[in-house]
Protein backbone atom coordinates (compact mmCIF):
# COMPACT_ATOMS: atom_id res chain seq x y z
CA UNK A 1 0.00 0.00 0.00
CA UNK A 2 1.35 3.47 -0.95
CA UNK A 3 2.43 5.46 1.88
CA UNK A 4 0.56 8.58 1.84
CA UNK A 5 1.65 11.59 3.20
CA UNK A 6 -0.20 15.39 3.53
CA UNK A 7 0.87 18.51 4.22
CA UNK A 8 0.02 20.15 7.77
CA UNK A 9 0.75 23.46 8.34
CA UNK A 10 -0.98 24.36 11.65
CA UNK A 11 -3.33 27.34 11.11
CA UNK A 12 -2.67 26.65 7.23
CA UNK A 13 -4.73 27.48 4.05
CA UNK A 14 -5.85 24.59 2.14
CA UNK A 15 -7.28 23.79 -1.10
CA UNK A 16 -9.40 20.53 -2.07
CA UNK A 17 -10.83 18.12 -4.15
CA UNK A 18 -13.37 15.80 -3.08
CA UNK A 19 -14.87 13.14 -5.67
CA UNK A 20 -18.05 10.99 -5.52
CA UNK A 21 -16.99 7.18 -6.26
CA UNK A 22 -19.36 7.56 -8.94
CA UNK A 23 -18.35 10.38 -10.85
CA UNK A 24 -21.92 10.07 -12.77
CA UNK A 25 -23.90 10.99 -9.80
CA UNK A 26 -25.22 14.35 -9.51
CA UNK A 27 -26.00 13.20 -5.59
CA UNK A 28 -24.02 16.56 -4.29
CA UNK A 29 -26.56 19.35 -6.16
CA UNK A 30 -29.64 17.41 -6.02
CA UNK A 31 -28.55 17.11 -2.12
CA UNK A 32 -26.66 20.52 -1.62
CA UNK A 33 -29.12 21.86 1.40
CA UNK A 34 -27.90 18.37 3.08
CA UNK A 35 -24.58 18.85 2.62
CA UNK A 36 -24.49 22.57 4.09
CA UNK A 37 -26.51 21.33 7.19
CA UNK A 38 -23.32 18.96 7.55
CA UNK A 39 -20.86 21.37 6.65
CA UNK A 40 -22.14 24.31 9.30
CA UNK A 41 -22.82 21.25 12.09
CA UNK A 42 -19.25 20.08 11.25
CA UNK A 43 -17.81 24.26 11.87
CA UNK A 44 -19.58 24.38 14.81
CA UNK A 45 -17.73 21.93 16.61
CA UNK A 46 -14.92 22.39 14.72
CA UNK A 47 -14.31 25.89 13.40
CA UNK A 48 -12.77 26.68 10.13
CA UNK A 49 -12.96 29.78 7.40
CA UNK A 50 -14.14 29.07 3.85
CA UNK A 51 -12.49 31.15 1.59
CA UNK A 52 -14.20 29.89 -1.20
CA UNK A 53 -16.24 27.05 -2.56
CA UNK A 54 -18.13 25.24 -5.40
CA UNK A 55 -20.21 21.99 -5.72
CA UNK A 56 -20.28 20.54 -8.74
CA UNK A 57 -22.73 17.28 -9.34
CA UNK A 58 -19.95 14.86 -8.56
CA UNK A 59 -17.33 16.68 -6.78
CA UNK A 60 -16.55 19.49 -5.02
CA UNK A 61 -13.40 22.38 -4.45
CA UNK A 62 -13.13 24.64 -1.33
CA UNK A 63 -10.45 26.81 0.35
CA UNK A 64 -10.25 26.33 3.73
CA UNK A 65 -8.18 28.46 6.93
CA UNK A 66 -8.30 26.31 9.94
CA UNK A 67 -7.75 27.81 13.43
CA UNK A 68 -4.14 28.56 14.92
CA UNK A 69 -2.54 25.46 16.22
CA UNK A 70 -4.75 23.02 14.29
CA UNK A 71 -3.95 20.92 11.22
CA UNK A 72 -6.87 18.29 11.16
CA UNK A 73 -8.27 19.08 8.14
CA UNK A 74 -8.51 15.08 7.34
CA UNK A 75 -11.12 14.47 10.52
CA UNK A 76 -12.94 17.39 9.13
CA UNK A 77 -13.05 15.82 5.86
CA UNK A 78 -14.23 12.75 7.22
CA UNK A 79 -17.07 14.01 9.65
CA UNK A 80 -18.22 15.69 6.50
CA UNK A 81 -17.98 12.93 4.30
CA UNK A 82 -19.74 10.32 6.46
CA UNK A 83 -22.16 12.64 8.10
CA UNK A 84 -23.89 13.71 4.60
CA UNK A 85 -23.48 9.75 3.26
CA UNK A 86 -25.39 9.05 6.53
CA UNK A 87 -28.30 11.80 6.32
CA UNK A 88 -28.85 10.95 2.65
CA UNK A 89 -29.37 7.09 4.15
CA UNK A 90 -31.55 8.64 6.31
CA UNK A 91 -33.68 9.86 3.40
CA UNK A 92 -33.88 6.40 1.98
CA UNK A 93 -31.59 7.23 -1.05
CA UNK A 94 -29.41 4.07 -1.11
CA UNK A 95 -25.55 3.83 -1.23
CA UNK A 96 -24.28 0.70 -2.17
CA UNK A 97 -21.81 -0.80 0.34
CA UNK A 98 -18.24 -1.14 0.40
CA UNK A 99 -17.27 -3.51 2.96
CA UNK A 100 -16.44 -3.09 6.42
CA UNK A 101 -19.15 -0.54 7.06
CA UNK A 102 -18.07 1.48 4.24
CA UNK A 103 -20.45 3.19 1.94
CA UNK A 104 -19.47 3.70 -1.67
CA UNK A 105 -20.51 7.36 -1.93
CA UNK A 106 -16.86 9.07 -2.11
CA UNK A 107 -14.25 8.30 -3.27
CA UNK A 108 -11.78 7.08 -0.64
CA UNK A 109 -9.46 9.78 -1.04
CA UNK A 110 -8.87 13.60 -1.78
CA UNK A 111 -6.72 16.11 -2.78
CA UNK A 112 -5.45 18.81 -1.00
CA UNK A 113 -2.69 21.79 -0.99
CA UNK A 114 -1.08 24.35 0.92
CA UNK A 115 -1.93 27.91 -0.19
CA UNK A 116 1.91 29.03 -0.06
CA UNK A 117 0.66 33.01 -0.30
CA UNK A 118 -1.80 35.57 -1.36
CA UNK A 119 -1.41 35.06 -5.38
CA UNK A 120 -1.52 31.30 -4.76
CA UNK A 121 -4.73 31.48 -2.99
CA UNK A 122 -6.19 34.20 -5.41
CA UNK A 123 -5.50 31.41 -8.32
CA UNK A 124 -6.95 28.56 -6.22
CA UNK A 125 -9.91 30.91 -5.85
CA UNK A 126 -10.65 32.28 -9.56
CA UNK A 127 -10.34 28.58 -10.57
CA UNK A 128 -13.18 27.22 -7.89
CA UNK A 129 -15.08 30.06 -9.62
CA UNK A 130 -14.31 29.23 -13.01
CA UNK A 131 -14.64 25.73 -12.24
CA UNK A 132 -18.72 25.76 -13.94
CA UNK A 133 -17.88 27.09 -17.05
CA UNK A 134 -14.71 24.91 -17.34
CA UNK A 135 -17.13 21.40 -16.97
CA UNK A 136 -19.46 22.97 -19.49
CA UNK A 137 -22.29 23.20 -17.27
CA UNK A 138 -22.96 26.84 -17.76
CA UNK A 139 -21.91 29.37 -19.76
CA UNK A 140 -21.13 32.14 -17.33
CA UNK A 141 -19.68 31.64 -14.31
CA UNK A 142 -22.60 33.69 -12.40
CA UNK A 143 -25.17 31.06 -14.10
CA UNK A 144 -24.32 28.19 -11.22
CA UNK A 145 -26.17 28.46 -8.00
CA UNK A 146 -23.98 26.40 -6.03
CA UNK A 147 -20.06 28.84 -5.89
CA UNK A 148 -18.94 31.47 -3.02
CA UNK A 149 -19.14 33.39 -6.73
CA UNK A 150 -22.19 34.96 -5.47
CA UNK A 151 -20.49 36.03 -2.45
CA UNK A 152 -17.78 37.54 -3.88
CA UNK A 153 -20.21 39.93 -6.31
CA UNK A 154 -22.03 40.88 -3.57
CA UNK A 155 -18.80 42.19 -1.29
CA UNK A 156 -17.93 43.90 -4.46
CA UNK A 157 -14.95 42.21 -5.00
CA UNK A 158 -15.81 40.45 -8.44
CA UNK A 159 -18.06 41.71 -10.94
CA UNK A 160 -21.73 39.52 -12.35
CA UNK A 161 -19.58 38.87 -15.74
CA UNK A 162 -16.34 38.18 -14.10
CA UNK A 163 -14.78 35.35 -16.67
CA UNK A 164 -17.18 36.09 -19.20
Amino acid sequence: MVNYRRNRVPGGTYFFTLGLADRSSRVLVEHVDLLRDVMREIRATHPFAIHAMVVLPDHLHAVWELPAGDDRYSMRWRLIKSGFTVRLRQQGIVIAARGKGERRLWARRFWEHTIRDEDDLARHIDYIHINPLKHGLVANVADWPWSSFHRFVARGTLPTDWAG
